[in-house]
């Protein structure tokens, strides 16, 4: 499905309720929905407030073959992220992440001496050097939590629109002249061996209005 922004993947164990990926009763164990249509067992998650491709599947067995596609690295996961800043044209980013549980909260932070255990390959693909934002198209090799948000974070070009990570100021003078009131990183497609013929499935979902909208100079686009 293509999950949007502000929906959890899944429902959390306790308190109000939420609105979900999947309709129905949700099994943490099995990690499955009960749905009007009949059970969808989830494969992965998305964060929130994050958008774009949730694979699930209908039997448990599908289910544990492309879990265990995903554990084995034979995922590839591309999502597109609208940056503040002047990220280089291409490249590679690894880091050592670190999760902390903190008063209920989840964050990320980056350790400097430790070893290397998230990566990711970027590109630009437009670019507004007045308005000092880029929009990358980015291959996440690993799947750390926060990834994408803490990296881009680290290296002074944070995902608009981000407001654990990001640049405040940035976020809400976007908010006031083009309206972006979410955080812009979609899931653009995920390629997944076929769990029956093994054949390379890719499953898409276009880049929402907030990202698909943005006016960008017609000198500037695409250009380093």
């Amino acid at each position: 499905m293509n999950k949007p922004a502000g929906v959890l993947s899944h429902p959390n164990a306790a308190g109000k309720p939420q609105r979900a990926a999947f309709e129905g009763s949700y099994d943490a164990g099995r990690k499955c929905f009960q749905t009007p249509a009949g059970a969808v067992w989830l494969v992965h998650r998305l964060d929130q407030d994050t958008s774009g491709v949730l694979v699930g599947a209908l039997d448990a067995g599908t289910a544990r073959h492309c879990r265990e596609a995903f554990e084995d690295g034979r995922v590839r996961k591309e999502y597109a992220a609208l940056v503040a800043g002047s990220p280089p044209a291409q490249g590679t980013w690894r880091d050592s992440l670190v999760v902390k549980h903190e008063r209920g909260r989840v964050r990320t932070e980056t350790n400097r001496l430790g070893r290397p255990n998230a990566e990711l390959h970027f590109r630009v693909l437009k670019r507004d050097r007045q308005q000092r934002l880029a929009l990358l198209e980015i291959d996440l090799v690993t799947g750390r939590t926060h990834q994408i948000r803490v990296q881009a974070a680290s290296r002074s070009c944070p995902v608009i629109g981000d407001d654990v990570y990001g640049d405040f100021e940035m976020n809400r003078r976007l908010k006031k002249t083009s309206g972006v009131k979410r955080l812009c990183l979609h899931s653009c497609a995920i390629e997944i061996p076929h769990p029956a013929t093994g054949k390379v499935l890719r499953v898409t979902a276009p880049l929402p209005p907030e990202m698909a909208g943005w006016k960008w100079p017609d000198d500037e686009a695409g250009s380093p």
